[in-house]
């Protein structure tokens, strides 16, 4: 049956050992008789599907013609796993990979036309995701970041060894039955982070956009369980980029620098992938969350990851 309007259906799909939320948005006349290609959509680290890559993105996407899938990562936001709050890089590359097993089981699913969009550190993830699963067939990352190398910068004060030994006596200490320690990776809000000398653009916007209405979801806590973040440090997501990732791949970023480094990684990220068919747009005077919700930002990014994925998800 054929809808004139995008309509958005929550499902949760088999995981490792728990469901995974998604949202799946179906563009206008939808017609479950066709085939359609098809968009994975990551949201950032420590975040949830309600966060820029659902609300803005995924609905985009399907305004666009394509089905879009916006997820929630192990144990985070509505999906399945224990302790909350973990951010483990093997855990969040393998997501994508069960998200796309369940959508090739979909009759309206074109199982050769499966794109990913990703945000942030989600971005990370979706670099490794693609060099290792090949049904994803073209790659956009917006804001992109690397959380492992962040891990052993300014996530760590740029000491990881350091970090590595806090995190083995905490865990010792939670063996011994001492309460879990989770981070909040971000101050409580605009106004203490400035009182406290805090004023990268990132630091500050992050904080704006998740501890405000602007952002704020009751699922997206942008908190580390302290004891899990460990295997972050040893972790990389562009590690052999220059040998795997030959998927098409477009990197969004904007101009304005801040201490996620999305600006740098991305141009990084640009540099450094083997695919033949590889695009940089950078957005003049965006921010990294900027990339997030702004109109303009977004529609900028938009203008270039639409077209992108109609080349190359084409049938």
């Amino acid at each position: 049956m054929a809808v004139s309007t995008i309509d958005v259906t929550t499902v949760a799909l088999p995981g490792l050992a728990w469901d995974i939320a998604a949202d799946i948005y179906f563009p206008a006349d939808f017609d479950a008789s066709k085939t359609y290609p098809v968009i994975v959509s990551a949201h950032p680290t420590g975040s949830c599907r309600a966060q820029t890559s659902g609300n803005v993105y995924g609905k985009a996407l399907a305004e666009a013609g394509f089905v879009a899938v916006a997820f929630d990562a192990s144990f985070q936001g509505d999906s399945g796993g224990e302790p909350r709050f973990t951010e483990d890089p093997g855990f969040r590359v393998s997501d994508f990979s069960y998200v796309i097993d369940y959508l090739v089981t979909q009759p309206y699913v074109d199982a050769d036309r499966i794109g990913v969009l990703a945000i942030c550190g989600g971005a990370g993830y979706a670099v490794a995701a693609t060099m290792i699963d090949r049904r994803i067939k073209a790659l956009t990352t917006v804001a992109g970041s690397n959380v492992g190398r962040l891990m052993r910068e300014g996530f760590s004060n740029y000491d990881p060894m350091a970090m590595l030994e806090a995190v083995a006596a905490q865990r010792t200490a939670e063996a011994r039955g001492a309460a879990g320690m989770v981070n909040d990776l971000l101050p409580p809000s605009v106004e203490f982070a400035k009182e406290n000398g805090l004023t990268d653009i990132d630091v500050l916007e992050a904080t704006e956009y998740y501890k405000t209405e602007r952002g704020a979801a009751q699922n997206g806590r942008t908190s580390f369980f302290f004891t899990r973040q460990a295997p972050l440090a040893l972790w990389d997501a562009y590690d052999r980029v220059e040998t795997f990732l030959t998927q098409p791949l477009l990197v969004v970023i904007g101009d304005k620098p801040g201490a996620f480094a999305s600006n740098r990684l991305g141009m990084e990220l640009y540099g450094r992938a083997a695919s033949k068919d590889k695009q940089l747009v950078v957005v003049e005077g965006a921010s990294h969350y900027d990339l997030y919700d702004q109109s303009e930002p977004t529609a900028k990014a938009l203008e270039a990851a639409v077209p992108f994925f109609r080349t190359h998800l084409a049938a």
